[in-house]
């Protein structure tokens, strides 16, 4: 009996922990991707890509100084990529936001398919197939995305699909008149 009760006593205390990790989750507290970067407050690293539809052709993050913008990494084989894509357009169009994009591990034929189908609500795409920029920015997965400043400071990010809640409690007050730039 006795040798029974220390087997019962761990399983007890994992499910427990289990059961409590969950609630977290569920209650939007805990969100096991949401990994610290050390970029926030820091200058945003410089990157420069091939353009997806124009090879030839340059994305810089330079361009973008001035006035705050996303950069958004995404690529045709993630599952968020597509989930978080038509509130990118609603964003793009309807708010005014201007959005980046950089292809990250990806066949240029199928990303170009992709936003033929279902839009573009890139200003830009980069084309990063060997993650030449986003491993400066410390990407491990899509999507992810950051808020750069009009100084060039990346003031937030988020990994995961973009969402209104995501876009309301993290980003939009950078862009709403009035806002921190």
């Amino acid at each position: 009996m006795t040798r029974a009760v220390v087997p019962l006593a761990i399983f007890l205390a994992l499910a427990g922990l289990f059961w409590y990790v969950l609630g977290q989750m569920n209650q939007g507290e805990y969100n096991p991707r949401d990994v610290p970067t050390q970029f926030i407050g820091r200058d945003a690293p410089p990157f420069e890509l091939p353009d997806l539809f124009e090879p030839t052709q340059s994305v810089r993050s330079a361009d973008m100084s001035g006035k705050p913008w996303l950069l958004n990494v995404w690529g045709t084989w993630c599952p968020e990529c597509w989930k978080e894509h038509e509130y990118l357009i609603h964003l793009a169009q309807r708010e005014g936001v201007p959005i980046i994009g950089i292809n990250w591990r990806d066949d240029a034929g199928e990303a170009k398919a992709m936003l033929a189908r279902m839009g573009n609500p890139f200003l830009k795409v980069g084309f990063d197939p060997n993650s030449d920029a986003v491993i400066e920015w410390g990407v491990y997965g899509a999507p992810e995305t950051f808020l750069i400043d009009a100084q060039g400071v990346v003031r937030e990010k988020h990994t995961g699909a973009m969402s209104p809640q995501v876009w309301n409690s993290k980003f939009k007050s950078y862009f709403a008149a009035g806002g921190a730039s």
